[in-house]
């Protein structure tokens, strides 16, 4: 799934949208369990409720889109209908996270080397306490 960055919002709004992030939690709070798209559907239309309606599609391509992103994992599994989906993290939030970031930060220094880099140093000259963790990083 291409990233679309909208800097203007907060959080996981940058780049995905409501019922997107609903999805993601469903699935993150049910690491071990694993869940199928129709429990995500129902949770992601109760979270909804009285604000947008979804259909189940829109969330079984969102969640097959992430595992072809690597985000999400699946194991097909045998039921009354014949085969499902059971959806796993692959990342954990913290990992998406800095899979996003990485992401962005990677296609900038592509198209715009010298302009990122002097970004980023001008952005830790105000923010110095994040300046000092890069440098214990590097």
């Amino acid at each position: 799934m291409p990233i679309v960055f909208d800097p203007g919002k907060e959080g996981l709004e940058k780049v995905l949208r409501d019922y997107q992030i609903e999805a993601l939690r469903v699935v993150w709070a049910n690491a071990e369990r694993g869940v199928t798209s129709r429990e995500v559907w129902e949770s992601v239309k109760k979270a909804l409720e009285g604000v947008k309606t979804i259909s189940r599609a829109s969330i079984i391509n969102f969640l097959n889109t992430m595992c072809d992103d690597g985000i999400l994992r699946y194991k097909e599994e045998t039921c009354k209908g014949g085969m499902r989906r059971k959806y796993f993290p692959a990342l954990d939030e913290e990992g998406f996270k800095k899979y996003i970031a990485q992401t962005v930060i990677e296609s900038l220094l592509r198209d715009f080397p010298e302009q990122t880099l002097e970004a980023i140093r001008e952005a830790l000259g105000r923010h110095p306490e994040l300046a000092d963790k890069l440098r214990s990083l590097l």
